[in-house]
């Protein structure tokens, strides 16, 4: 059977690169009806953290990435140094200071890695390799090895970081008497540069993308395309679509930009397609979380605004800044939307309030045809008076239809705020 692995250390948050090394173990485990293992690789006590480990694990859940089984490097301790003791006794290790050093007995390798095809090393940078530190704790490539022949990993998927680790570990599967895994290395997730990720480029925790609004399927999505295709251009599809189109061959052999760009228009695309109680449910949980107090809102209400937003939403986030003069009374003009509009309509809006205050059916359709009758007896195009009232209902100069909005408000919230656009400039005068 398949058995591939994710080994996280919880020296850190889980970022863009290992969840997507972490996507792509689990669709190649799925894929092939083979088992997906975790391994917390907890050995460094000094920089282990529970909060660390709370992150990767919840993350992990939230971008719906199970594994089958989970093991802690920490709790493995006496396994390691029985294998060292064994590499003592064949005279394969020495030790030194309380540490155990393993010699390499080098000569060139070849893999057949199933994404790069044939890697060969030349080299080793050192001859010998502590394996067992002063401490007692293991270090990387031999637990590594151990843990992988004990587990029964027969594919190691991981980033190409760590393909200079590649031929130790081989010596050390080969002193041991373990069978060889498969190797695929997986290229770099790189800057819009070409170099490295920082936090200003896609370096940042998932539990932050999860606080920013993003939505886990359009996360793991946008993971996908970071080295993989399905092919006829197709961008849009999710998890279980994917796993069954997934293969490990077809994994980019170069490293891929991350662009922010395209995660929000991917993420926007997820939130387009949920209908109005979907959103309404998962803004509510959102909202929630945040402690952001639009969470008082109920069902109704914020599937109303979810009706009147959606198509302008790219997080989850942005519904608190587009959506405040839905819930709050009173509504703060932006100062680029004052300074927008030319001229001071005092006695055109007058006119409209007068208008609107006598339609029954405050429907959209009834109040365009109101409004556009409005304009024309006021010798104004519609489009003189929307910019104007669309200020005074929400403060923005940008925003969802004026009509549909106003329908959504109500005649009262309507000719107030109205109103209070015409004191405002009368006060100014």
């Amino acid at each position: 059977m398949l058995k591939v692995r994710f080994a996280p250390s919880p020296t850190g948050y889980l970022h863009v690169g290992g969840a997507r090394t972490a996507l792509f173990n689990w669709m190649h485990a799925r894929k092939n009806g083979g088992k997906f293992i975790l391994r917390i690789e907890d050995t460094d006590k000094n920089r282990t953290k529970p909060e660390y480990l709370n992150e990767i694990l919840e993350s992990l859940r939230w971008l719906k990435l199970d594994w089958d089984e989970i093991y802690y490097q920490s709790q493995r301790f006496d396994i390691y140094r029985e294998y060292a003791q064994k590499l003592l006794e064949k005279g394969l290790a020495y030790q030194k200071d309380e540490a155990i050093f393993f010699k390499y007995q080098f000569n060139q390798i070849k893999i057949n890695d199933l994404i790069r095809g044939e890697v060969t090393f030349s080299e080793l940078p050192k001859p010998e390799e502590v394996i067992i530190k002063r401490d007692g704790s293991p270090t990387y490539n031999f637990s590594c090895c151990i843990d992988d022949a004990l587990m029964g990993v027969n594919c190691v998927i991981r980033g190409e970081d760590h393909l200079s680790n590649t031929p130790k570990q081989i010596l050390l599967y080969q002193a041991l008497g373990f069978d060889l895994p498969e190797f695929a290395h997986i290229p770099l997730i790189l800057s819009p540069e070409g170099g490295r990720l920082s936090k200003r480029y896609g370096a940042t925790a998932i539990s932050d993308y999860k606080k920013e609004g993003y939505l886990p399927e359009a996360l793991v999505n946008y993971f996908l395309l970071l080295g993989w295709s399905a092919g006829d251009n197709k961008e849009i599809l999710a998890l279980n679509q994917a796993k069954e189109l997934f293969k490990l061959k077809d994994v980019n052999k170069t490293g891929s930009a991350f662009s922010l760009d395209k995660l929000k228009w991917v993420n926007s695309r997820y939130i387009r397609e949920k209908d109005s109680s979907q959103l309404a449910s998962l803004l509510k949980d959102y909202l929630e979380s945040e402690g952001h107090p639009y969470a008082r809102a109920n069902e109704d209400e914020l599937k109303t605004a979810v009706n009147l937003l959606s198509g302008r939403l790219v997080t989850l986030a942005d519904f608190s800044s587009q959506a405040d003069f839905l819930f709050e009374e009173n509504v703060n003009y932006s100062s680029d939307s004052l300074e927008a509009i030319k001229d001071k309509l005092v006695d055109e809006i007058k006119e409209l309030i007068k208008a609107l205050g006598t339609i029954d059916n405050f429907q959209e359709n009834v109040i365009e045809s109101v409004f556009r009758e409005t304009a024309a007896k006021l010798n104004l195009k519609p489009k003189v008076l929307v910019h104007p009232v669309r200020v005074a209902l929400t403060g923005k100069r940008k925003g969802p239809g004026l009509f549909e909005t106003m329908a959504v408000l109500g005649k009262d919230k309507v000719t107030k705020r109205l109103a209070k656009l015409v004191e405002y400039w009368e006060s100014r005068e």
